[in-house]
């Protein structure tokens, strides 16, 4: 079945960071996957999470750094990052920020996300 959806829903978090969910369990009711336009300011950083979910994350403007157990990953501007169920990850951006799109499989919950 064709479902149009006619735009996200914007998810506060603290921070500064906007999170503006297409797909997934807010605003689509979808539990097997989330896909949401994130934009975060200069100097955001959030805590380690342990996440029970894949997620692939696509970076469009600006510089994510990945936190993980063997060391650091910048990634810029037209790169990606994947990220593994159970392996324990530290996001934030560089001084210019980050604008990227993120899914996740299953679907992102607070509770999956595992942090610290």
């Amino acid at each position: 079945m064709v479902r149009k959806i006619e735009g996200p829903t914007r998810i506060p978090v603290p921070g500064g960071k906007i999170i503006d969910e297409h797909v997934g369990r807010v605003n689509s009711g979808d539990e097997q996957v989330s896909i949401a336009h994130m934009t975060a300011p200069p100097g955001w950083t959030e805590p380690a999470q342990t996440p029970s979910f894949a997620e692939y994350t696509v970076v469009l403007r600006g510089s994510l750094l990945v936190e993980h157990d063997g060391g650091m990953v910048e990634v810029g501007a037209g790169q990606s990052v994947v990220t593994s169920p159970g392996e324990k990850v530290r996001y934030s951006v560089g001084p210019d920020g980050a604008e990227y799109v993120a899914v996740c499989l299953p679907a992102f919950t607070p509770e999956s996300a595992g942090r610290d």
